[in-house]
């Protein structure tokens, strides 16, 4: 009889906890997600009926496999190809339309009054819990929220003032200066080559992020660069496809690979780190690079409150330094690398900003107060911006039920801006919005926007890209400098492929052919 009760008297909680931990998950994988398609659709609101576990990503990652296996015509009309599975949902159901990310929806939203309202409430709306897996690319100032995004911005800001930038620039061109110089060297009796671009603007803009960000060569960082790239591919798989709670730990050759070069990628920063560290124990000025300036910030953040807490910690300074490794080359050479190819395609604007160039600096080498008078390659930049951005979608999350407009966004949705979308929308842009047109930014973005939210390739609001003036200055010296020594065009072995992998790249590169000027 004992034993009986004993039994009982354990098997009554397990069982309990049992029940509860169904229906946990059940409400997780079935009822929520059911509840909250019902509330969507009463609002109007149209997409896929939700699917048990998957959602959308099976559909969405079969859909970016079969688009990336095959190049396309040579037109601006790329979402088909490098947002497939969002610029097909918009096209069945509208603009008003939700998709699922397993058991998640997201709405997608195209107004521009609702995404300036969702941009500026940065604590109402921040940035969805990624994936476990995602967040081993890299984390920092992309990703933080609340008060320890807040307190990451006000310390790295000091990084990215004028006159730090000011500083910089001699380190943009001689970064720039090497490339050019090589493919000098690489043309032929007759002054002309042909190259695949893609790889030497890689390697120029890696260099200027070593020697800006860590006093160092791309050489140096060379292998921390590879090891991002190969996270980079990997993350944008895991990003398409469901991830179940726990899936991370477990031991398959994806996670063992992210987790390895996490690992690596840290071990090499936290050297740099200390290496500098030391450095500026012993007496020696901090550098003018984003490393020293952020150790000088944080040091000053410390004894200001006079508590460590109030500062950043050193694995808070390793992923800074990692985003500065990732995201500080990839905006600038994925910029570069589709403005060579829309100037290879429009050789009119190529002429009109080479003359601008040459006016402004002749043969000189360009200064800080030329490249911010540079009227005709900025709108040329802006506009390849608006048909080629950096990033196709923003993603923010509601934190509690909210009102937007119209709409009642319940707690824990996500809603997601398309931005490669509303970049192409004929009512906000006109009916040209799929022709390359700089002119449309002859009188700044203000003007071409009619004041709207309609154009964010760096984002918007108080979240909008701290090194959005660091990137646009070393992409109008980059390209300053190619202007000045070579016109080009592209070589019929080009192929148009532009393919989303957390940044939107060639997928077989940029082959172009240089003339000698």
């Amino acid at each position: 009889m004992e034993a009986s009760k004993a039994i009982i008297t354990t098997c009554v909680p397990v069982a309990i906890l049992v029940l509860l931990w169904a229906w946990k998950v059940v409400s997780w994988l079935w009822l929520r997600p059911k509840k909250l398609e019902r509330l969507l659709r009463q609002q109007g609101l149209q997409g896929n009926p939700y699917r048990l576990l998957t959602g959308d990503s099976t559909e969405m990652f079969n859909m970016h496999m079969q688009a990336k296996s095959k190049p396309m015509d040579l037109s601006h009309d790329i979402l088909p190809r490098a947002s497939s599975f969002v610029n097909h949902i918009v096209n069945k159901y509208g603009k008003s339309t939700f998709i699922w990310l397993g058991p998640v929806p997201r709405i997608i939203l195209t107004d521009p009054v609702l995404i300036k309202e969702i941009m500026n409430k940065v604590y109402d709306y921040p940035k969805p819990h990624s994936n476990p897996l995602i967040r081993l690319l890299a984390t920092g100032l992309a990703v933080y929220e609340g008060e320890k995004w807040a307190k990451h911005r006000r310390i790295i800001n000091p990084a990215f003032n004028i006159e730090k930038l000011k500083i910089m620039l001699a380190t943009f061109y001689e970064s720039f200066s090497y490339m050019v110089d090589k493919w000098e060297k690489t043309l032929s009796s007759d002054g002309s080559c042909e190259m695949d671009v893609w790889p030497f603007l890689q390697n120029a803009t890696r260099d200027v992020i070593s020697r800006t960000a860590f006093g160092s060569s791309y050489e140096e960082g060379k292998r921390i660069f590879e090891l991002l790239k190969e996270q980079a591919e990997l993350a944008m798989n895991a990003l398409l496809k469901v991830y179940i709670p726990g899936y991370r730990f477990l031991p398959t050759g994806a996670n063992r690979t992210m987790n390895k070069n996490h690992r690596d990628v840290r071990t090499s920063l936290k050297d740099i780190i200390n290496k500098r560290v030391e450095a500026m124990k012993a007496g020696e000025a901090p550098k003018d690079d984003l490393l020293g300036i952020l150790l000088e910030a944080n040091h000053k953040e410390i004894q200001e409150h006079g508590n460590k807490d109030d500062g950043m910690t050193s694995d808070d300074v390793i992923e800074e330094c990692k985003l500065f490794y990732f995201a500080g080359q990839e905006t600038t050479s994925v910029l570069l690398v589709w403005t060579m190819v829309l100037l290879s395609m429009y050789p009119d604007w190529q002429k009109r900003a080479r003359e601008e160039v040459f006016q402004v600096f002749g043969n000189q080498k360009p200064e800080f107060d030329g490249l911010n008078h540079l009227k005709i390659v900025t709108m040329i930049l802006y506009e390849v911006l608006r048909l080629y951005p950096p990033i196709l979608l923003l993603a923010r999350t509601a934190v509690r039920d909210m009102k937007l407009g119209h709409l009642t966004i319940p707690g824990g949705v996500q809603v997601s801006i398309p931005v490669g979308l509303i970049h192409r929308d004929c009512e906000l842009w006109g009916d040209d919005a799929e022709e390359f047109k700089p002119e449309r930014f002859s009188e700044g973005v203000l003007k071409a926007t009619k004041g709207r939210a309609s154009f964010f390739p760096f984002g918007w609001g108080p979240r909008i890209c701290i090194g959005q003036n660091f990137a646009m200055l070393e992409v109008k010296m980059a390209l300053s400098m190619i202007l000045q020594r070579f016109w080009f065009e592209l070589s019929p072995a080009y192929v148009h492929a532009p393919t989303f992998v957390l940044t939107l790249k060639p997928q077989y590169g940029a082959h172009i052919i240089l003339h000698k000027l």
